[in-house]
């Protein structure tokens, strides 16, 4: 995604065959990059949990009426929309879009816990908007030493933070592998920084959760009391090595915004939603074999000595295997607004997108900001 990447669907058939090589082909680049968070083996994927029904309060002015085939032509009016923007990609940034926050990805910690890559905002020089400072960690080994509060490199790290985040309107911290026994370690350093930065925008970039695990080090309700804003990232509900699935299917988001309201409420909440697609194959020929496993495959696909070539005296050969099924899923407009309307009439005044540069283009038309809590 916070969170953990999805493709082009529907609308034109010219549209469609026009864009969808383009975009399989580009699923590569959008799966690399973090938008979101990644199940890993430190952390187990969320459990879907029956959902509660939240009551929508009554919001002014949800709709701007606009034109857009097969979809519905009324735009989802929120008080605050984000955007994820990598650095290096700032040609995706059209100033005319309905977002009032970019969050500049990313900074980073090199090997020796260091602060890196701060992007530089006046590349966006134009946008109105806030611009947040990013700063990710996808390492449990080099955060929990990071983070130590016992050694020089975490107040060090605190210090950089700081001075890196005077040029920005705020700064996000997106550690997605945080050892389960670094829970307070963690939440020290959040606590610190907030007090460091106490006019600055300060918000956590958080994996998807359904209900609150036990020990977690996500914990929603707890680390939204040190913080402004609490970004969810609710996608990768399926991932790279999973069975195929949705990024983020309807029922399951609608778990994760019932628990996320419960948990951060309303006026600190941003709900992700993913922009981009993954394929996956039915097959996996990448692996490896004892000698005796090599002549077996030899034997099954009819490999004899002749097609036998050798590479600095290693013996190597080639064969073919009959067409790999490729499943994929991604969002459109479509899916998108869906989302963004369940979110709404849930009352969330604020969502926020993984990433800018992989959109279904349409998606700007049906999103308007609220004048009642524009970003000023």
């Amino acid at each position: 995604m916070k969170k953990q990447t999805q493709v082009w669907k529907e609308i034109g058939t010219a549209f469609l065959l026009r864009s969808t090589m383009a975009i399989l082909c580009g699923l590569v680049l959008a799966v690399t990059a973090q938008a979101g968070s990644r199940p890993s083996k430190d952390m187990e994927p969320p459990e879907i949990i029956e959902e509660d029904l939240v009551e929508s309060p009554a919001m002014i002015g949800r709709h701007v009426i606009i034109e857009a085939p097969n979809v519905n032509p009324l735009a989802t009016n929120f008080f605050e929309v984000w955007a994820y923007l990598i650095a290096g990609s700032e040609e995706y940034l059209d100033n005319s879009f309905p977002i009032t926050d970019v969050g500049y990805f990313s900074a980073e910690l090199n090997t020796y816990g260091e602060l890196v890559g701060v992007p530089n905002p006046k590349k966006l020089s134009g946008y109105p908007g806030r611009i947040h400072l990013v700063v990710a960690c996808n390492s449990t080994s080099l955060t929990h030493f990071a983070l130590d509060p016992e050694g020089r490199v975490r107040q060090k790290l605190v210090d950089d933070l700081v001075k890196a985040t005077e040029n920005f309107d705020g700064l996000q911290i997106d550690f997605e592998l945080v050892p389960k026994r670094d829970v307070d370690t963690f939440h020290s350093f959040i606590k610190e920084l907030r007090e460091r930065l106490p006019h600055k925008l300060l918000s956590v970039a958080l994996p998807a959760r359904t209900r609150t695990l036990e020990n977690d080090v996500y914990d929603y309700r707890r680390l939204s009391t040190l913080v402004d804003k609490v970004f969810v990232m609710a996608y990768d509900e399926h991932w790279a090595t999973s069975k195929p699935g949705p990024i983020a299917s309807i029922d399951w988001c609608n778990n994760i915004a019932t628990h996320s309201l419960e948990t951060i409420g309303r006026e600190k909440l941003v709900m992700g939603l993913p922009f981009y697609g993954r394929t996956w194959g039915d097959a996996s020929l990448n692996r490896a074999f004892y000698f005796s496993g090599i002549q077996r495959i030899m034997r099954e696909n009819q490999v004899d000595s002749q097609d036998i070539q050798r590479e600095d005296e290693i013996p190597t050969f080639t064969y073919q295997v009959p067409s790999v099924t490729v499943t994929s899923y991604y969002d459109d407009v479509h899916s998108l607004s869906v989302r963004l309307d369940n979110y709404f009439d849930r009352g969330i005044k604020a969502v926020g997108f993984w990433c800018l540069g992989q959109e279904d283009p349409r998606i700007w038309s049906h999103i308007s900001i609220s004048q009642r809590e524009q970003v000023e």
